[in-house]
């Protein structure tokens, strides 16, 4: 008879190797919340960035309702899993916790029966495509050239994000500056941009005039997420495909906000793992758009080689950064792409638990 699934996890705190922010919020230091499903001696890994706090929700909320269920069956835990945190509300916190637990029971799922997790779940490409994302607003010119070079010149990675918005859009002309900068380092390669919300609705659409003649491509988030109206005036005047999603937690805002987009945003980490990942990538394909994983590169690899409809993954430069401190496994995204390990049990991974003792939160 199978044993009951049992779930721990731990947050680390990890310093950024230079000041680091956006249009609307600056940080020095990220954190990851990783949990560990195990029964029967094999043991599954996931994880998602978000406060510390998220571990006391799935030690109390979380693993409660595990308790009957066969660890085969992930999307009954899933279910279970959504109804025990009906009232601490599912956006935020608990909805990182929920995604943390589904990625770690899919992995575990994938490891019980000797396969990787993007076989488990079905593979619909070989690769997949990425884009490097960093040049924070924190960055002067020098490490903004340097950072987008290297990517593009060393990495082979054609296509590439700096942040815009600064100071809630109180910076346009530095905005501008900076987009025209990057363009000269890149050169033909692709060119994205991200406001986080930080400009108004017209604001947004002046912006990408004044740098018409730099080939964006790709304007993520130029009004708040939460403005879908805004998204779709602005995504009428541009150019650039619009994009959004990261902040989605349940598949009713992925639903509403489809009408808004041209590339809907999904982080797997937050919306509730690989289980709602998978609805949301179909809401999306059923009205005719693609889908690009949000930050994470290496959680999102299994779902993102499952997903027909996906256009790229984001190789986010902290998260990079922390998945290669604190993981064995990690893929490189060579010319562009990742590929993941055919001969790996799940995801991939092992974590350094030694390594990681000195950001552990007590």
């Amino acid at each position: 008879m199978t044993t009951a699934i049992s779930l721990s996890a731990q947050a680390y705190r990890i310093p950024t190797d230079a000041p680091e922010g956006d249009g609307t919020l600056a940080w020095s230091a990220t954190t990851i919340v990783v949990v560990w499903a195990s029964v029967d001696g094999t043991t599954g890994l996931g994880y998602t960035y978000g406060p510390a706090d998220i571990v006391p929700l799935i030690d109390e909320l979380l693993a409660p309702c595990l308790s009957d269920v066969d660890p085969d069956d992930v999307r009954t835990a899933w279910l279970a899993m959504q109804r025990g945190l009906r009232n601490a509300g599912r956006p935020g916190l608990a909805g990182m916790a929920l995604a943390a637990v589904d990625c770690a029971l899919w992995d575990l799922k994938a490891r019980r029966y000797g396969l990787p997790l993007f076989r488990l779940l079905g593979a619909a490409r070989d690769s997949v495509p990425v884009y490097g994302s960093g040049g924070f607003t924190t960055y002067d010119a020098d490490r903004q050239h340097a950072q987008l070079s290297r990517w593009v010149f060393e990495d082979g990675i054609p296509r590439v994000k700096i942040k815009i918005g600064e100071s809630d859009g109180s910076r346009e002309d530095r905005d501008i500056e900076r987009i025209r900068a990057a363009r000269r380092t890149i050169g033909t390669a692709e060119l994205f941009v991200d406001a986080n919300g930080g400009y108004s609705r017209k604001q947004a659409a002046r912006v990408m005039r004044c740098v018409e003649d730099e080939d964006v491509r790709w304007f993520e988030e130029p009004v708040s997420s939460d403005d879908l109206e805004g998204l779709g005036q602005v995504r009428a005047a541009v150019r650039a495909d619009v994009a959004a999603g990261e902040y989605g937690y349940d598949l009713v805002y992925f639903t509403r906000m489809v009408p808004y987009v041209d590339c809907l945003q999904i982080d797997v980490t937050r919306c509730g793992g690989i289980t709602e990942f998978q609805r949301a990538a179909a809401v999306a394909a059923g009205a005719g758009l693609e889908v690009s994983a949000h930050c994470a590169p290496q959680q999102h690899l299994a779902v993102a080689l499952a997903t027909p409809n996906l256009r790229h993954d984001e190789w986010f430069h902290d998260h990079v950064r922390i998945e290669s401190m604190l993981f064995d496994g990690v893929r490189a995204a060579t010319g562009g792409e990742l590929r993941a390990d055919p001969s790996a049990d799940g995801n991939g991974l092992t974590f350094k638990h030694d390594e990681a003792q000195r950001w552990r939160v007590a």
